[in-house]
């Protein structure tokens, strides 16, 4: 289709917004087709749930659109957004509980092995992991942002990042480790 308003910057964007002139909706939704996205992507990952995913999402942009009535000079829109969004899924996350455990999952699993086992397998990982590792792991991992700005995001130090990080790859491994001990024993045994 492609608007008028895609040759301008997220900044540019965001000042039109605040303008509340004639271009402030489209302006807007311009921002929301941009950033939508990863910014669903991110909560999905964060939630693991679509629908939950989908309420965060339209969350955030509510409170993108009423944070323009300040006065606020926006230099790092993306940012802003993802710290919206993340925001709000560790507020959801604390309303919920976690509905399985490892070992509950272990025990109940079916020993028909595809694909997608590894998969769930690896989101059951992410699962148990603590919100900070969880938060900073996803936003590396699948989000692929530098180790300073999730520190900028999560307001935490660039050392301490790198710690969470490290410590949610080993918490993974360490998981995954027996699983994948018992695939390849299956396998070596066929």
């Amino acid at each position: 289709m492609g608007s008028k308003l895609d040759k301008y910057s997220d900044p540019e964007l965001f000042e039109l917004v605040q303008s509340r002139g004639k271009l402030a909706d489209n302006a807007f939704s311009e921002l929301y087709d941009r950033h939508s996205p990863r910014v669903f992507a991110y909560c999905r990952r964060f939630l693991g749930n679509k629908e939950e995913a989908q309420d965060v999402l339209q969350e955030t942009f509510i409170r993108l659109y009423k944070s323009s009535n300040s006065d606020r000079e926006m230099t790092n829109v993306p940012a802003f957004i993802l710290t919206i969004a993340r925001n709000l899924c560790v507020n959801s996350q604390k309303k919920k509980k976690p509905l399985v455990s490892y070992e509950d999952y272990m025990f109940v699993r079916d020993d028909n092995k595809d694909d997608n086992e590894l998969l769930d397998l690896i989101k059951m990982a992410m699962e148990t992991l603590p919100e900070d590792y969880k938060e900073v792991f996803i936003l590396r991992e699948y989000e692929g942002l530098s180790y300073q700005d999730i520190a900028d995001i999560t307001d935490t130090s660039l050392t301490n990042v790198k710690v969470r990080i490290y410590r949610a790859k080993q918490k993974i491994k360490d998981i995954l480790e027996p699983y994948l001990a018992d695939l390849n024993k299956h396998e070596n045994n066929e």
